[in-house]
């Protein structure tokens, strides 16, 4: 008798347990709901246990059931996908949602289901998959031998090579479905419905450029509808030159695709390309002005007025006011003293760039980026809006989109604007660029050792797409005008520099929030001899981490404020007998007028093996300024610290300095 106690006790005890089914209570109330033939009440719990157990495919079949009992069809079709997904040898469901595929209008999903099942389902469902197979594909097979015979008595016959095409996608014979979409494209080009289907087909074949050339003309120049589906089906990127070109050999007369391309060539400045679009525009849509407007501002900028002034005639006598007044801007004529009639078009870029303000004012840049682009759309010369873009983007992160809307801003007739844009591409760009170099000098002057001391570096990298990683070439410059001191209780001098060039090639992490991580391998090679050290060239490995940050005003035009800066490094460097140096210098003060700061120096240094010379702290006031003259990458400094050595073993200094440096910065970047 006790066992028998002992075993329901353990049995009650491992029950007791288990974990809690998080989805037993709203399971209960949906089947309690379902007894009570209260549809909408079971649903909702459904979901609610879909949402605590989404794994379980049992849950969905119930829904899905459900769901047939109010009519939701392709609801309940959804569940028994996901059911089917879920558990792959639930046959039952995959036949039910084969059915459901047939009964709204997916015939090729059915088709392709019922396959699956008539090949791998137990004999039931194998059964019930084939019959239901046959019946889709012999009507499909029927359809597509009719079809066929059609085409071949009427070749131009439009409809007959459509419908071909549409049997063939769903019967997946994919080439044959190309093949026809392809020849009623070319019968009936206003179709651009068809550049859709097109490219959905040649995409499931694996003919990637040619999908992408098809979906790019369908997204733009076609119904709504169609444009959003076929951008849907896009990679998720802005597309390539060549998809453009590939877009327009499909789709020669798509207005808007050819006008997105001759302003895509604007932007990386290939006027001759540009110009030959928008005289392929002009001829093919003589009304649209914009176009002829662009190619007369081109023919202009090249000293070619005689050819210009017909576009431009035409734009001032088109009725599109608001054009016309920056052609007579670009002629230098009087603006005309008469009101212009607003457009339906005109009103909505000028609704557009309001939402986009406001939107930017409440940080919402998503609905901003939306609005910029209605209103862009509206008025496409819209330089103010183009710089927005820029901006819009830029804080996105999204910078190879940005340089693009900087790059077009910058062509701006308004000098603010243009000079905005301008400055913001330039940062961008050489951001961007596949190769940048980057140079550096601070030479400055010590109190402490009565030494100019001079620290540079030219530096070459390469940008590899989107990787983190960039390769470079690198000249570092270290040296003093002294060489040596001589402290009365060592015989051995102190040098106070390398006194060398470091030439060498490394590789560092792209910068990420102020981070980065870089080594490099190199020679190193003194101008100036040092005792017991043979030879003027050593190998010289080198690398670590480095943090930079701001916040508050930092020493930027117009700004003024408090501010905090933050620069610190660990750095390995073989050199100091394999020695790993860890540098952090802070500064808090305050901005004045966006030229000059007042603040505070605290700066640490350690290393990891303990010597004396790198181990300490310094602190005291300081300056920093500029001078509106000289380029904004000159900065000078001067700082008064005092200096407490850490480690006093080996020091054969007392263990406070002081020092009075003055120097100055100076940065470029190409």
């Amino acid at each position: 008798m006790w066992k028998i106690v002992a075993a329901v006790a353990v049995c009650a005890l491992m029950v007791r347990s288990q974990p809690a089914d998080p989805a037993y209570a709203p399971l209960e109330k949906a089947y309690d709901a379902l007894r009570k033939r209260n549809y909408d009440a079971a649903i909702d719990n459904f979901e609610r246990a879909i949402a605590a157990a989404p794994k379980r495919a049992a849950i969905r079949k119930d829904l899905a059931y459900t769901l047939l009992k109010i009519g939701e069809n392709e609801a309940a079709r959804d569940q028994f996908r996901e059911a089917m997904q879920l558990d792959g040898t639930d046959f039952h469901a995959a036949l039910e949602y084969g059915f459901l595929c047939y009964e709204t209008k997916q015939r090729a999903e059915a088709r392709r289901v019922f396959d699956r099942v008539r090949k791998t389902g137990d004999a039931q469902s194998r059964a019930t998959a084939e019959a239901a197979f046959q019946n889709i594909d012999a009507a499909l097979a029927e359809g597509i031998a009719r079809w066929s015979k059609a085409v071949e008595l009427a070749p131009d016959n439009f409809s007959a090579h459509e419908e071909l095409a549409r049997l063939a996608e769903e019967r997946d014979e994919l080439a044959l479905a190309a093949e026809h979409y392809e020849k009623a494209w070319r019968i009936r080009p206003g179709e651009r419905s068809l550049l859709l289907d097109l490219g959905r087909v040649w995409k499931a074949l694996g003919r990637a450029e040619d999908a992408n050339a098809a979906l790019l003309a369908a997204s733009r120049g076609a119904q709504p509808r169609v444009a959003e589906r076929a951008k849907e089906l896009s990679p998720p990127r802005y597309p390539y030159l060549y998809e453009f070109q590939k877009a327009l050999d499909l789709d020669p007369d798509n207005i808007e695709l050819r006008r997105e391309l001759a302003y895509l060539l604007l932007a990386m400045d290939r006027k001759a390309d540009a110009e030959a679009q928008f005289a392929i525009l002009v001829e093919r849509s003589p009304e649209d002005l914009l176009s002829a407007a662009q190619l007369g501002f081109l023919l202009l900028a090249r000293n070619d007025r005689e050819k210009a002034m017909p576009y431009l005639n035409r734009v001032l006598q088109g009725g599109d006011e608001e054009l016309a007044d920056r052609v007579r801007a670009a002629l230098k004529m009087p603006r005309a003293l008469r009101e212009r009639t607003e457009t339906p078009k005109d009103r909505a870029g000028a609704e557009a760039r309001q939402m986009a303000d406001k939107s930017l004012e409440k940080g919402y840049l998503k609905d901003a980026l939306k609005y910029l682009t209605i209103a862009h759309e509206a008025d496409p010369v819209d330089f103010n809006v183009m710089l927005k873009l820029g901006w819009t983007y830029n804080i996105l992160k999204q910078d190879d989109e940005a340089v693009k809307w900087f790059n077009l801003a910058r062509k701006s007739s308004d000098p603010l604007v243009a000079s905005e844009a301008e400055k913001a591409y330039k940062n961008l760009h050489s951001g961007l660029a596949p190769l940048r170099t980057t140079a550096w000098v601070f030479p400055f002057f010590s109190t402490r050792w009565h030494d100019l001391f001079t620290y540079g570096q030219v530096k070459t990298e390469l940008r590899l797409g989107k990787l983190p990683l960039r390769p470079y070439i690198s000249t570092r410059f270290i040296g003093d005008t002294r060489g040596t001191v001589n402290p009365r209780v060592v015989e051995a001098p102190q040098y106070l520099s390398e006194s060398s060039f470091i030439v060498g090639a490394g590789v560092a992490t792209a910068n990420w929030r102020g981070a980065m991580a870089w080594f490099e391998a190199g020679e190193q090679m003194r101008y100036r001899e040092q005792k017991g050290v043979t030879g003027r060239m050593l190998p010289d490995y080198r690398g670590g981490l480095a943090f930079t940050r701001g916040i508050g005003r930092l020493l930027t035009p117009e700004s003024q404020g408090w501010f905090a800066e933050t620069s610190d490094d660990a750095i390995f460097v073989s050199r100091f007998q394999n020695d790993f140096i860890l540098y952090s210098q802070n500064r808090t003060g305050y901005t004045l007028a966006g030229r000059m700061q007042f603040l505070w120096n605290w700066n640490v240094t350690a290393d990891v093996k303990r010597q004396y010379w790198a181990n300490y702290v310094e602190y005291g006031p300081g300056v920093r300024f500029r001078f509106a003259a000289l380029p904004p990458g000159v900065l000078f400094s001067v700082s008064a610290l005092r200096g407490n050595y850490l480690i006093e073993e080996g020091n054969p200094r007392g263990p406070v300095f002081y020092d009075l440096r003055v120097g100055f910065w100076y940065a470029f970047t190409h």
